[in-house]
């Protein structure tokens, strides 16, 4: 039995200096994971906890085998469900401007634009419409992007403004008919 198994028999038993000693050795593995998914400082520090509530409250959810590895993958699939759940809240809100009465075409015009601008980006290829959307509405920064992609950064912002302007030709092109 190794280091790691030893300590989880301990977590179960409600060990908490096996569990502190877990939280010390991989705390910072779980943080770096989440920032690079989630991007946020916060947002990281908040799943590091979640994470760790788990395994202190299931800890027969690990059972064997790379400790290390468990809960990095326990970190990725929490990490990405706060990101599903986020673009869900984001669809479903109601707006906190809501149009006037007198704005209505307005809201109808706006919601027509979006339209298009969402039609443009979905014609993109995925080289340049991911980094669009990374960039744009997941408020990546260009070097996050790069390595998130693996893709050097020159071609990553090349990427993003080729698909940009094929993005306004396409748009032009929609409006002039």
């Amino acid at each position: 039995m190794d280091d790691t198994s030893g300590l989880v028999a301990r977590l179960r038993e409600r060990d908490v200096s096996a569990f502190e000693v877990l939280y010390d050795r991989y705390h910072r593995l779980v943080f770096g994971i989440a920032h690079r998914i989630l991007g946020d400082p916060a947002g990281a520090e908040d799943l590091v906890q979640s994470v760790f509530l788990k395994l202190w409250s299931a800890p027969d959810a690990y059972r064997a085998g790379n400790c290390g590895a468990w809960i990095s993958r326990v970190a990725r699939n929490q990490a990405l469900d706060v990101l599903r759940s986020r673009s869900v809240r984001a669809v479903s809100e109601i707006p906190a401007d809501l149009p006037l009465e007198g704005a209505v075409d307005d809201a109808v015009l706006a919601r027509i634009e979006g339209d298009r601008v969402r039609d443009a980006l979905k014609s993109l290829p995925d080289e340049q419409r991911i980094p669009i959307e990374l960039g744009f509405f997941s408020g990546v920064t260009h070097e996050q992007i790069a390595a998130k992609l693996d893709v050097p950064l020159g071609t990553i912002k090349t990427r993003i403004r080729s698909g940009l302007r094929r993005m306004r030709s396409d748009l032009e092109a929609r409006v002039a008919r």
